[in-house]
């Protein structure tokens, strides 16, 4: 199948996080069309080998997701660029492994595996935490949109947290605090909490970043609730534990839970597989670009598990993620194709 093709069927089929069978399917299919062993495993996950002989001793896995988050946008072909969800984030980068693998025969004793893995948009990452599980890797790429001439080296983690306070009702005219006024100002504390602790950093990347997702307050008539859902991104070597007795300390009236824990992870740029990208680069007259990233994606499941070079390439700008305008340069998907087929054939050789 054309490339352009692959891609765009990709996105025209909708998989929401939970909801990625169908475009499984389909990708199974494809890649049994282009050559590869293909099925579906037990999480649901597409999953694709290629090798030159049986009982391959070194895996280079390619790690991508199918799911999208919600949100229905126009697939379209405009002035060179594919309108779609998914088309960046991460349909994208996951078209360009199967793409770009297919075209590469692996040498003796290597194997490529191609994984489109399920929920990665969700705090379960049910994919990828069954392939950390069922792999052991020499190599490992994930599909994530890092810009045809980028390379990301690591994600920050990321924490979410959930903060109820509940106290008896009382008259509006009262001298007591709403629970909407407690809870605005536990969350002052925490503001001024991550300014004091992210004072001497610079980077994004080593800061400590929070955001409200959503904030409420009911009354049932006797008692009076407020509820606030924050999210944390976090730095590298950050401790939930003393983290979470931080926030409660500030808190002594509310509960605090903690949930979707994921560290924060990043590769280092000296090892055979950001070699081989850099060769590709260079042969295509290209200045690699090293960037770390502020969000999460499934190499914070795996890194730490696999423990082997790992870094994300795809095409995209990962600011159209999630967005209603989200968008690939056709291009740049083509270009994209042809560095990754090079720096495979680097490491398959």
């Amino acid at each position: 199948m054309e490339p352009l093709s692959l891609l765009r069927k990709m996105v025209e089929i909708e998989s929401h996080s939970g909801q990625e069978k169908n475009v499984a399917q389909f990708i199974v299919k494809t890649m049994q069309e282009l050559g590869f062993e293909a099925h579906i495993d037990s999480a649901g996950n597409a999953i694709g080998y290629l090798q030159s002989e049986p009982n391959p001793t070194e895996d280079i896995i390619l790690l991508g997701h199918m799911d999208t988050v919600p949100g229905h946008v126009l697939v379209r072909e405009e002035e060179g660029k594919l309108y779609g969800r998914g088309s960046v984030d991460a349909k994208g980068p996951l078209a360009t492994f199967i793409a770009a693998a297919s075209q590469i025969k692996p040498a003796p004793g290597k194997r490529l595996v191609v994984i489109g893995a399920v929920e990665e948009e969700v705090t379960s990452s049910k994919g990828a935490r069954q392939v950390a599980k069922d792999y052991k890797p020499a190599y490992c790429i994930i599909g994530e949109p890092s810009g045809f001439n980028g390379v990301t080296l690591g994600y920050k983690g990321a924490l979410q947290v959930h903060y109820t306070l509940t106290q008896g009702m009382s008259h509006t005219a009262g001298p007591a605090s709403s629970v909407g006024e407690i809870a605005i100002e536990w969350w002052k504390k925490v503001q001024n909490y991550c300014e004091e602790f992210n004072q001497e950093k610079k980077a994004l990347f080593d800061q400590l970043l929070p955001t409200i997702r959503s904030i409420n307050t009911s009354s049932d008539g006797l008692e009076d609730k407020a509820h606030i859902i924050a999210g944390f991104r976090l730095p590298l070597n950050f401790s939930q534990e003393d983290f979470l007795e931080k926030l409660s300390s500030l808190a002594p009236d509310a509960k605090i839970e903690c949930f979707g824990y994921e560290p924060a992870y990043r590769g280092n740029r000296s090892n055979p597989l950001v070699r081989a990208f850099m060769k590709s680069f260079l042969q295509s007259q290209l200045r690699p670009i090293f960037k770390v990233k502020t969000g999460t994606s499934d190499m914070n499941v795996v890194g730490p598990v696999w423990n082997c070079p790992i870094v994300a390439y795809g095409p995209g700008d990962s600011d159209l993620d999630h967005t209603p305008h989200e968008h690939i340069e056709i291009k740049e998907y083509h270009k994209a194709i042809d560095i990754l087929k090079e720096a495979l054939n680097q490491l398959c050789r």
